[in-house]
């Protein structure tokens, strides 16, 4: 897996997120019989002004949040609660997946909020982005209910306990 990490804000460095990225996406990707070994990813770890400045270009809502994926392709379930299509390889035989962007202050917020590691919240979340570059999402009730189910099924591969 070529993970590209781009560290804009240096609290992330005591977090090791090359690796918690790294198993989180690969854990992701064999969970689901893709292979990991061509797939390609990138990683903004960023601060919650950034995250802001990303959520109100792409989406038009002018507030931090916690994660960001844009995938690269366009990957959808032919029916409501069914598997999205899985991504195939290039010409060169890579498989780009697409962006995530993780803010820093959401993060670590949302876990001291839940009382939880935010190691353990950082992994849900990149799960939780890679579901979503990979063409699942939840707003349709069948979609969420998909990619929970796999979300909680990732995660406790990992040894991290059900977030929901």
């Amino acid at each position: 897996m070529i993970i590209n990490l781009n560290t804009e804000d240096p609290r992330w460095a005591a977090l090791q997120l090359e690796q918690i990225s790294t198993e989180a996406l690969t854990a992701t990707l064999t969970h689901l019989n893709l292979d990991a070994e061509n797939a390609e990813i990138s990683v903004l770890a960023c601060n919650d002004a950034k995250i802001t400045q990303l959520n109100t270009d792409f989406r038009d809502k002018p507030s931090a949040t916690n994660v960001l994926s844009w995938p690269a392709n366009n990957l959808m379930a032919n029916a409501p609660g069914a598997r999205p299509d899985p991504p195939k390889p290039d010409l060169t035989g890579d498989m780009p997946l697409g962006d995530i962007a993780i803010a820093w202050e959401t993060c670590h917020r949302e876990a001291h909020q839940a009382d939880k590691e935010i190691t353990d919240h950082v992994t849900h979340l990149l799960v939780h982005a890679a579901l979503h570059l990979l063409g699942y999402d939840h707003i349709r009730d069948p979609d969420a209910t998909l990619m929970m189910k796999n979300e909680v099924e990732i995660l406790g591969k990992l040894g991290i306990s059900n977030p929901y």
